[in-house]
């Protein structure tokens, strides 16, 4: 297991973390606990419960959702300083993605639990972790939105259907 300053050096690295004084990633590393997967291992699949968020402290994952029976369609990958599972922090729906490690990986897990103790602990850093997800979401709901446009576009293509004429 990494002490707790190295994982706050990580942190300051990672996009989320970086509005976070020195004090503050130290507390926050204090929080997090250390998870390890082999390459092919299954963190977790689409459709289980779930309470705690994971960073990607080394190595890669796939980002993977069932398309069709037994059909998956890989949405992303993950690594080092990337996050993922962090809806599950808020509202304990079942997972909305499988993870799997198509390398060995390195994780840093963050569950409610210790969430909550943060936020009674160290308002501040909390706060700083909570407006960088903001920002971080955004960033992905645009995306999402770029992506349903483009699959949209596709669709008309192939349907012959020729938009720009009307």
């Amino acid at each position: 297991m990494a002490a707790t300053a190295d994982i706050a050096a990580f942190l300051k690295s990672v996009k989320l973390f970086r509005e976070f004084t020195d004090s503050e990633l130290l507390a926050f590393a204090a929080r997090l606990d250390e998870r390890t997967l082999k390459q092919g291992q299954v963190l977790f699949r689409e459709g289980d419960p779930g309470e705690e968020m994971f960073v990607v402290q080394k190595g890669t994952t796939i980002i993977s959702k069932v398309v069709s029976g037994r059909v998956e369609q890989v949405l992303a990958r993950a690594t080092a300083g990337d996050f993922f599972g962090e809806m599950s922090l808020f509202d304990r729906s079942p997972r909305s993605a499988t993870i799997q490690a198509e390398t060995d990986v390195a994780l840093l897990v963050l569950d409610r639990e210790h969430l909550n103790l943060l936020i009674e602990v160290n308002p501040r850093a909390a706060a700083a972790f909570f407006h960088s997800l903001v920002y971080v979401f955004i960033e992905r709901l645009r995306a999402s939105g770029e992506l349903v446009a483009e699959i949209t576009r596709w669709g008309l293509e192939a349907t012959g259907l020729d938009m720009e004429s009307r």
